[in-house]
């Protein structure tokens, strides 16, 4: 039988973090950008040292998506402000949410966007929020199922390119 399941991204996982990080990051959009700009962007901002930073921040934490004892994806929050909100309310971001293509429909996607949700509810957090890039329909499609608005808009830098992201919010 298998097991899906959320847990804890340990320090002694980074380098898996990585491995996932990197897969599903070039699943996602490597054939929407250069060559160059993607390997950049994987060897920079998806390098150890990168990451281990990430991992370290009191702010951010991170999760896997695991299918039995296979990670499948995973999600990145960080416990920040979106500034087009009121200042007065608190706000988490979902950071990064991505699961290994192959395993879309599964359900992992929702499993861990309930995570953030539980995390935003238990910690009495005003709005959940996040950047998504506007030429990705399918993710954009997800997050209005799960509630999500489109609030504003913001850059991704990804080597040369400048992206622009929509900003989504769900406010409880």
């Amino acid at each position: 039988m298998n097991t899906l399941r959320v847990a804890k991204v340990l320090h002694n996982e980074i380098s898996i973090l990585q491995t996932i990080s990197r897969s599903t990051f070039f699943e996602t959009f490597s054939a929407f950008n250069s060559e160059k700009d993607m390997r950049n962007y994987l060897e920079n901002d998806m390098s150890i040292d990168q990451l281990t930073k990430e991992w370290n921040n009191d702010g951010s934490k991170f999760y896997f998506a695991r299918l039995n004892d296979d990670v499948i994806g995973y999600l990145k929050l960080n416990n920040l402000n979106f500034n087009g909100i009121d200042e007065t309310l608190r706000g988490i971001e979902i950071a990064r949410i991505y699961v290994l293509s192959t395993f879309h429909g599964t359900g992992a996607g929702q499993l861990l966007f309930d995570k953030a949700l539980r995390i935003a509810e238990e910690k009495k957090y005003d709005y959940l929020w996040l950047g998504v890039w506007e030429n990705n329909p399918r993710a954009i499609r997800f997050y209005e199922k799960n509630g999500f608005v489109k609030s504003g808009k913001k850059q991704f830098v990804l080597g040369n390119d400048i992206q622009t992201d929509w900003v989504m919010t769900r406010i409880f």
